[in-house]
């Protein structure tokens, strides 16, 4: 039986995550949607959709929809869902999950991948993150969980754009591809987002994400790997460094941020596995989303990584082309993690 495919939707309180997922709800796609929430706060979905003070932990909607609230575990939660879905009870064909704003997406993932019962029954598709650009660099300034939520995102959707002016969102934008120089960004209005850009991403699916990101191997300016983390200059006069009245501020301040590292030289595959092994296990908690496609000595194959906290997964990607350069790229995001180190280990590990 193919896997239930599932959605993450996190941003912080009050960026329009209930907004669009009202709307994925209430679109006639003919798609059979669970919805599972894990936010218990004014902006609960079920005031408005569901009948209101019900008891259940499941209810149908009318239009084929399921939402629950989770008053436990999720994976208890997922089981349930998957036992009555197999006995005939409930019927649907994906499941988002609704963060609460202040929630740490990274444990979320995490079920899909240390659960077997999940696993055999699941494929976690995504992580979006919706971000308010009228409020988002209060947030980003203020707030850890903020940063997180943009480090971990598979696809940004930038909401409120109308509320600012252009250039402030201009100045968001940079400073997101900074954080998370890997996930697409598109301004949003009202949650009007097409279904296509919401589902199926394949944030997650290991060698889909070649397929739908062909420059993951390419440079990009958010890049910056020559042995010194920003290709920015001090002087940057870029207006998400200035010092003004919108909360902006240079983005070397912010503690989660992306940096590649790339060689020509292909890797010995057990030193490798031991130092990820060693780094994971001392900054595992720090590191967000990590992911890479790597020329690995001794096989033919790309092989293609990718981690969230301290789990981590790899897996045989298509061959290399007879006229294609072989060459690692590796991308890390986290949190304050120290790249002279990660740098100097990863190069000791090439053969």
């Amino acid at each position: 039986m193919a896997l239930i495919p599932v959605t993450i939707l996190t941003g912080f309180l009050g960026s329009g995550k209930t907004t669009l997922l009202k709307r994925v709800l209430t679109e006639a796609h003919g798609q059979k949607i669970a919805v599972i929430e894990n936010e218990f706060g004014e902006e609960n979905i079920d005031n408005d959709i569901l009948v209101s003070n019900t008891e259940e932990q499941i209810i149908q909607m009318s239009n084929g929809c399921i939402c629950c609230t989770i008053r436990e575990d999720l994976r208890e939660t997922l089981q349930l869902l998957a036992a009555k879905r197999r006995k005939g009870l409930l019927d649907f064909e994906r499941i988002v999950i609704e963060t609460t704003g202040l929630a740490d997406p990274g444990p979320v993932a995490q079920t899909f991948f240390m659960d077997e019962e999940i696993a055999e029954t699941y494929l976690l598709d995504s992580i979006l993150t919706l971000v308010d650009a009228k409020h988002a660099a209060q947030q980003l300034n203020d707030r850890q969980e903020a940063r997180r939520q943009v480090g971990f995102a598979d696809q940004l959707f930038i909401s409120k754009t109308d509320l600012v002016a252009p250039e402030e969102v201009e100045a968001l934008k940079h400073r997101l591809a900074h954080m998370n120089p890997r996930a697409p960004q598109k301004a949003v209005h009202f949650g009007e987002v097409p279904l296509h850009e919401v589902f199926d991403l394949r944030g997650f699916n290991l060698n889909a994400k070649l397929d739908i990101d062909p420059d993951f191997l390419k440079e990009d300016d958010h890049d910056h790997h020559h042995g010194h983390d920003h290709a920015h200059g001090e002087a940057c006069d870029h207006p998400s460094h200035q010092h003004g009245g919108h909360g902006h501020h240079h983005h070397h301040d912010d503690d989660v941020k992306s940096f590649a590292f790339r060689s020509d030289r292909p890797f010995d595959p057990a030193k490798l596995e031991d130092f990820l092994g060693a780094i994971v296990n001392i900054y595992g908690p720090r590191m967000l989303r990590y992911k890479g496609v790597l020329n690995m000595k001794g096989t033919e194959r790309k092989v293609i990584f990718q981690g969230v906290h301290q789990l981590m997964g790899s897996d045989l990607g298509p061959q290399w082309g007879p006229d294609e350069a072989r060459g690692s790229k590796m991308v890390f995001i986290g949190i304050d993690l120290p790249h002279d180190i990660f740098r100097q280990g990863l190069e000791q590990c090439l053969v």
